[in-house]
Order: C-alpha cells, then structure tokens, then sequence
C-alpha cells in the first residue's frame, strides 16, 4: 500500500500525518520535538504508521464481520498492550544508556539507579491497564516523573544526593530521544501485545497478523512548521505553514475562512479562500509571548502540569487583570500576584485571556473573522483558552461559528500531507500521459 505524508516539526512536538492513495487520513503521530530533526521526524511518521496499522487492523475486523463493539474493545486492549510493550521496550534502552553513566559516577550509583529502574518496569503495567490515565503519551513525560518519584525516595534511603540522580536521568533521556527506532519494533510490540490479549479467536489474530505484514511504501513528503528549515527534505518538498495551517484546516472544516493558530513559538492569523487558499495573514513578529512556551513557563512556575492549567484557570471566579505575557517578566508578575493574596486559578484565568487578547489584535490586522472560524495548534486543546476565545470572538464579531477538532494539533502536518498528495497525483498524470 503506497502512502505520501506530511510532517509539521514544531518548536515543541513534531507531527506526521499519513494519507493513502485517495487522500484519506491512514493515521496520524506525534513526538517530541529534540535536538535531533531528523530522528523526530522519523519517530513522527513511524507513530502515524502505527496508529494507520492498527487503522488497518480494524478495517480486517470490519471485513470478517466482526461488529463494532467488540472490534473497540479489542482493539483498545490490543492497542494498551501495544504501549506497554513499547514502554518497556524504550526502559530497556534508557537503562542501556544509564548503564555506562552510572558506572562513571562509581558506587552506589549503579545499584541505585538499576533499582529505580527495575521499579518503573515493575509498575508499568500500571500505566496502560484498562481505565488507566496518564498525564502524557511522550516516555520522556512517563518515565520522567516515576523515575523522579522513586529517584527522592531512594536518595534518602541511601544517602545520596538526589541533583546527581537526577542529572544521571537528564543526560540519558537525551540520547533516549535520539535512539533511533530498529525495523522489527512494531512486529516485536505486536507480538507482545497479542500473547497477552484476552482475545483468542482465529478472526482477530488473522485480521491483526494481516494488517501488521502489509507492505507500506512512502512515494511523498513534504514538511513544514517552525523548524521547516531544518528538515532533512530537498528545499522543493518544503512548504510555509501558513499555507499548510490554511489548506488543513480548511480540510478538516470546508467552511473555514478564517484560521487561528497558537502554537508553541508562535500565533498566526489567516484568512483562507472558499478552496484553502492563503488571502492574507499576520504573525506575531517579536518574541514566543502568548503562545504555548509562554504557557509551559507558568506551568513550570506554578509546579503544575502544562495540561493542569486550563481546567484550573475554569475555576475562577474573578479573572485577574495580567499586564504582561512576556515570557521574561512572566514570573516576577505571577509571583507579585500570589504574594498579593490572588488565588492561582484567577491568575491563571487572567493570563489565558492576556494570551488570547494578543491573539485578537492579531485577527484584526489580518482581516477580522468571517464565518466560519476554525483553531487550531497545541492551544486549542486549552479549555481556557477556547473559553477566552469564544467571549471575544462574540463580543467583537458576533456569532461565529467557531472550528476545533480533538486533531487540531495536526492541522499544519494535514495541510503538508495534502501538498505532498498533490504532486504525487500530478507526478502519477504525467507518467500515464508519457507512457
């Protein structure tokens, strides 16, 4: 099966979109964005690859008549067993790689650090168990905040200085990251994940057997996103994504014709023709402000998780009024409020508005909002920031139909994966016609 996809490398997550030869979404992936492009990249699209193989999967089910509830539940417990088996599989490397750091820093560190992790294997079951939820997908979030938690505990058990364990983790997690992944990882994961099914039938291991053999042949790319300059793609399979935000999202929502974007580096406003095609824009053009950097900071200021802050600032019943949402004075401001008495969920209430206010200004320098107005980027996942959003939108526009999809984050690698499925048509035409 022959496949063209699109890659959005982002300041903070780098995104790979899968399309098939009629241009339909196969699956979509997203990793962390790390100093190595090129192993993003590849650990990008090898997850949109997964998530299109297990795609496959229930296709097979599908066709075998096997009906929808039973194909959902065995495809979630197919799928948890899957993470799991790769969860361990990338445990095995971080203790590959702990292995020489460790034995640098002499005893007891080995011990310690073999013990730690030998914990984190023992509950990872845990982690992807039926009803589980767990506060990322990324193994560097995952692994981070367990090896943490037992890294403290074991520091006081034996006497050693917790800043050396945790220095040990943060040097490891980054050759981790750029360990590139080995061409039987699906097959071996599959296997694992198959063995410990409770489902049994010929029917659900034929359909997974045959979906996870089928050949799968990339004939495009294209990329785009804040680190575009840096893909490891000809400067022809390059595209602005300006016009990748405006052509995804205008697939995602035919309706589309004004576009907002916040990602983690930067917010662009777009207006887009009745076919996605890009009639103007504005960026901003100094500094990450407003955008999602900005947002990890105060997480990191408040000791919260970056996905903690919406559902927290919905709480507020007074919204503080936020000066600034430069990244430097950010958090000499926030500590100023709190000393002040101001309740964090009204701070941050206040800060999500700040953020989406400075987005606005950007809307009416690019044309104001027509109907339909899709969001899109990592912030539209921010209840507080749609909240925030959809009040100044009605209060500024009017009623507008307001755009956004549990894909959001995907919108610019959609729009690259369209580009690419273009001129693998037009390249396909030109051979016919020259044969």
């Amino acid at each position: 099966m022959k496949y063209c996809v699109g890659i959005d490398l982002g300041s903070t997550t780098t995104k790979a979109v899968v399309l098939n030869e009629e241009g339909k979404v196969m699956g979509r992936g997203i990793t962390n964005s790390r100093s190595n492009y090129e192993v993003a990249c590849e650990v990008a699209v090898a997850e949109a690859l997964i998530n299109a193989r297990f795609g496959l999967i229930e296709g097979k089910l599908q066709e075998r008549g096997v009906d929808e509830k039973t194909r959902r539940e065995q495809l979630e417990e197919l799928e948890q067993g899957f993470r799991l088996a790769q969860y361990l599989d990338q445990c095995n490397i971080l203790r590959e790689e702990m292995e020489p750091l460790t034995a640098v820093a002499g005893e007891p560190f080995p011990e310690a650090v073999g013990g730690i992790l030998t914990g984190m294997e023992k509950e990872a079951s845990e982690l992807f168990g039926k009803g589980s939820r767990r506060k990322s997908d990324f193994f560097r979030d995952l692994a981070g905040s367990r090896y943490l938690a037992m890294a403290e505990q074991v520091a006081k058990d034996m006497e050693l200085s917790y800043d050396q364990l945790v220095g040990l983790f943060d040097k490891a997690i980054l050759r981790v990251e750029n360990h590139p992944s080995d061409a039987d990882a699906f097959g071996r994961c599959i296997r694992a994940a198959l063995s410990a099914t409770h489902f049994d039938s010929e029917v659900f291991r034929e359909s997974v057997e045959e979906a996870g053999s089928l050949e799968l042949e990339q004939v495009g790319s294209v990329g785009t996103g804040y680190g575009r300059q840096t893909l490891p793609f000809p400067k022809e399979d390059i595209r602005s994504e300006i016009l990748c935000h405006g052509l995804g999202a205008h697939a995602m929502f035919p309706g589309t014709r004004t576009v907002l974007d916040i990602g983690g580096q930067d917010t662009k406003a777009i207006q887009v023709d009745p076919q996605g095609i890009v009639t103007s824009f504005q960026m901003n053009d100094r500094c990450a402000a407003g955008c999602g950097r900005y947002l990890g900071y105060i997480a990191d200021e408040m000791n919260l998780g970056l996905h903690e802050l919406g559902p927290l600032a919905c709480k507020s019943k007074r919204s503080v009024k936020i000066n600034s949402t430069c990244t430097v004075f950010a958090g000499a401001e926030l500590r100023e409020r709190l000393s002040l008495g101001e309740k964090r969920e009204d701070i941050l209430s206040g800060l999500h508005r700040a953020i989406i206010l400075r987005a606005m200004s950007l809307l009416a320098r690019s044309g104001g909002v027509e109907n339909e107005f899709t969001f899109t980027g990592g912030v539209a996942k921010n209840e507080a920031a749609v909240g925030a959003l959809k009040k100044l939108i009605f209060e500024n526009y009017g009623e507008v139909t307001l755009n956004i999809s549990p894909d959001s984050i995907y919108t610019g690698a959609l729009g690259a994966a369209i580009f690419s499925h273009r001129e693998w048509m037009r390249s396909d035409e030109e051979e016919k016609v020259s044969a």
